[in-house]
């Protein structure tokens, strides 16, 4: 293991009817921005919840956070933000929003210049105001992580910024919340959680038992829940995936062991492109990419065969070439492309998304930093 420093201080309240704590975690006369989707919260009864919650406070709220948050949009709610003087943001829905929920708290004090651009230079959001997070959709883990994945539309990029101020202080996670969501938020979610795991756990086999072990529990639990969730919808299910999710990218599993994101850089430029869902954009790629990196990846390759999908097969080459088919086949279980050739009639243009990731500045991609542009291509190659 590398040195590392963990901190997660994120209350996480997790539950059937957690919801009326809220009362006990915002101070009465706090002023509350809800942040918050598309509106489901307003169909499902979850607004009318966390309004009730919020009767001791002074409430404004902002809707229609877009599935892959718009850096315009959350310009707009940084503007009410602003006059309303807000103190805390309160994200309610999926990864979506609780990312926007903790890029907006970074932005709302920065005044003068353009936010992004000062971010992107490397600029600290030196004030940033506290964000609360009540999860509807689970996949990204964001509603205890640091990191928001923001789509800039006037500059056509995707990308991710990390405010360690912006962690939410606490997070309400009722699995109940995932009642109302339709096959493919859950379909979505499962997969997503899944390969935040593989991005942490599938990449140099240094000594971490502790982090691997967790991670092959998690995938486990993902591969056995997953589909149930979209088949049954059962309590259980909506349980182990929720806590899962969330466990997949709390900081915890990656902590002193290196970390791909390869996977994720590419498909953030597929979904900056085509505004396809983000977890199917990562089922597209990762199959290919294991097996372009199935040399360099092999040792953790095959311990993922043995500890996860059960493979018993003795050649180290072929154990790991079963265990990316068997990648490969959960991800069409859970109802994912894992071939550009599946989701026709779009067409993805390799050169597209090379240029997207130079212009990002995503040219030294993966645990060794040696995918650059023309393995990119390779990789997309065999991805058709």
């Amino acid at each position: 293991m590398t040195a590392f420093r963990l901190c997660n201080p994120t209350q996480i309240l997790f539950g059937a009817d957690q919801l009326k704590e809220l009362e006990s975690l915002v101070p009465a006369g706090t002023k509350v921005l809800i942040l918050y989707g598309g509106g489901s919260i307003k169909k499902n009864g979850i607004y009318d919840q966390v309004v009730a919650g919020l009767k001791h406070c002074s409430v404004v709220e902002f809707g229609g956070i877009e599935a892959n948050p718009v850096y315009e949009t959350i310009l707009k709610a940084a503007e009410l933000a602003r006059a309303s003087g807000t103190e805390l943001i309160l994200a309610v829905g999926g990864g979506s929003v609780a990312d926007a929920g903790k890029f907006l708290a970074s932005i709302v004090p920065i005044e003068g210049v353009d936010p992004w651009d000062y971010l992107v230079q490397g600029g600290v959001s030196t004030t940033t105001l506290p964000v609360g997070v009540v999860l509807t959709l689970p996949a990204t883990g964001s509603e205890s992580n640091p990191v928001s994945v923001i789509s800039n539309k006037g500059k056509g990029l995707k990308l991710p910024f990390a405010n360690e101020k912006a962690r939410p202080q606490f997070a309400i996670l009722d699995p109940d919340f995932m009642k109302s969501l339709d096959r493919r938020q859950l379909e979505n979610g499962a997969v997503d959680a899944f390969t935040h795991v593989i991005e942490q756990y599938l990449t140099l086999p240094v000594n971490a038992p502790v982090q691997f072990g967790f991670s092959e529990t998690l995938l486990k639990v993902l591969i056995e829940w997953g589909p149930k969730l979209v088949e049954t919808g059962s309590t259980e299910a909506r349980e182990n995936v929720m806590w899962a999710a969330n466990q997949a990218l709390n900081g915890l599993i990656g902590a002193g062991v290196p970390q791909d994101w390869s996977t994720h850089m590419i498909g953030h430029a597929i979904t900056a492109l085509y505004d396809i869902d983000h977890a199917r954009t990562l089922t597209l790629v990762m199959p290919a990419l294991m097996r372009f990196k199935a040399v360099d990846k092999q040792d953790m390759l095959v311990r993922y065969a043995r500890n996860v999908w059960g493979i018993t097969e003795a050649d180290p080459a072929k154990a790991a070439e079963l265990a990316i088919a068997r990648t490969e086949a959960f991800f069409r279980e859970m109802g994912c492309p894992v071939r550009f050739s599946e989701i026709a009639p779009t067409k993805v243009v390799a050169e597209d998304i090379v240029h997207h990731l130079e212009v990002a500045g995503h040219t030294a991609l993966g645990e060794r930093q040696d995918i650059g542009i023309k393995q990119v291509r390779d990789i997309l190659a065999m991805a058709a």
